[in-house]
């Protein structure tokens, strides 16, 4: 045997792999990367609280909520006509009528029966 065959046998010219077959290890390593993240997940939650404790930091301090949700503006503008059986508002205006609406429509009343 040649010098040549013998690099030639000990040199093989890696295949490419397919889409499919590229596309499952990217999977499987992503599946490893999330299982990775979610073993972390306790020891680094436990480091920052941790740490947050010794240098008295709390999660206002860091511009998180504080679990207090904050009311905001309701998203219409008009002065509430009507209050639902369970108390719901409603303006009456366009737009896609409340369930409470529908539902009183449909047992046959009158939403004039809810009028503020």
């Amino acid at each position: 045997m040649a010098h040549s065959d013998r690099i030639q046998l000990l040199y093989k010219e890696p295949t490419m792999a397919s889409y499919s077959e590229l596309m499952a290890q990217a999977q499987t390593l992503m599946a490893q990367a999330e299982q990775a993240r979610k073993d972390e997940l306790a020891s680094v939650i436990a480091d920052i609280k941790a740490k947050m404790k010794q240098f008295g930091i709390s999660v206002a301090d860091l511009g998180g909520s504080t679990g207090v949700k904050k009311t905001g503006k309701s998203k219409s503008a008009a002065a509430p006509k009507y209050r639902g059986p369970n108390g719901e508002l409603w303006a009456g205006g366009p737009g896609r009528k409340p369930e409470w609406v529908r539902a009183v429509l449909a047992s046959g009343k009158s939403v004039d029966d809810y009028l503020i």
